[in-house]
């Protein structure tokens, strides 16, 4: 099979690509390879979702930290998920038109698959990966700071500490639930502990984070939990499953 032709997507990333493989393994989703076969089978790109969602916070909250100098670690913590959320990411990834370019199985191609939050969210980490190995974390911050800026900059700060609040306003519309938090563990000494949090919601754990406080760590789970919530499909009436 010939090599695609990505010019068209660097140009839309801003970055070149030295190895082209690289990108093209972050383009790779897992109903893709699977229908590969057996001999022929590439990686997907699950592994370097995992890296470019690593690479995205260092990148994401080194730039909150220099922008906002006054908020405070777990202000900087809920910005960053507010920066970083699913609904986020996919909404980034449908103007960048990510979706037109990911690599999808006859199943996912059914199913609306290029405009599926989770899909394209993915493969924007995936890209930042890509972009991070194939020209390093000055590559990465570069892209990030320019499809992220507009984000960072409008951030909303209202509310910081009323996401217990959100939360459980959108899981009572979408799921007609309460959301529960449990302190998992607790680390470090008693002068300078640390609390985890998980928040479930209808039986299942949406987020878990940890804070200085239960309080803290309960807020930042339910910061995570509310835009993981907000950017799926749950409960809107409009994207009812078929059956």
């Amino acid at each position: 099979m010939a090599a695609a032709d990505y010019s068209a997507l660097e140009a839309v990333l801003g970055y070149h690509f030295t190895d082209r493989s690289f990108l093209e393994r972050a383009l790779r989703h897992a109903s893709w390879c699977n229908e590969q076969q057996p001999g022929e089978r590439e990686e997907d790109n699950e592994r370097l979702e995992f890296l470019g969602d690593a690479v995205l916070d260092l990148v994401v909250g080194h730039r909150l930290m220099t922008r906002y100098p006054q908020l405070r670690e777990g202000e900087l913590s809920v910005t960053r998920a507010q920066v970083v959320s699913e609904a986020g990411l996919s909404d980034v990834a449908g103007q960048l038109g990510l979706g037109e370019w990911v690599m999808l199985g006859k199943g996912e191609e059914k199913s609306g698959g290029r405009t599926k939050a989770s899909i394209l969210a993915d493969v924007f980490e995936a890209i930042l990966a890509a972009v991070y190995l194939d020209g390093g974390f000055a590559a990465a911050e570069g892209m990030v700071n320019r499809v992220l800026a507009t984000r960072i900059e409008t951030v909303e700060f209202k509310g910081f500490y009323d996401f217990k609040t959100r939360l459980q306003e959108t899981s009572q519309a979408r799921m007609k639930a309460t959301p529960t938090y449990q302190v998992v563990q607790e680390i470090g000494p008693d002068h300078d502990k640390r609390f985890v949090v998980a928040v479930h919601v209808a039986g299942e754990e949406w987020a878990r984070a940890v804070g200085k406080s239960k309080k803290e760590a309960e807020q930042m789970a339910a910061a995570e939990a509310h835009f993981r919530l907000e950017g799926s499909d749950i409960g809107k009436k409009s994207k009812s499953p078929k059956r």
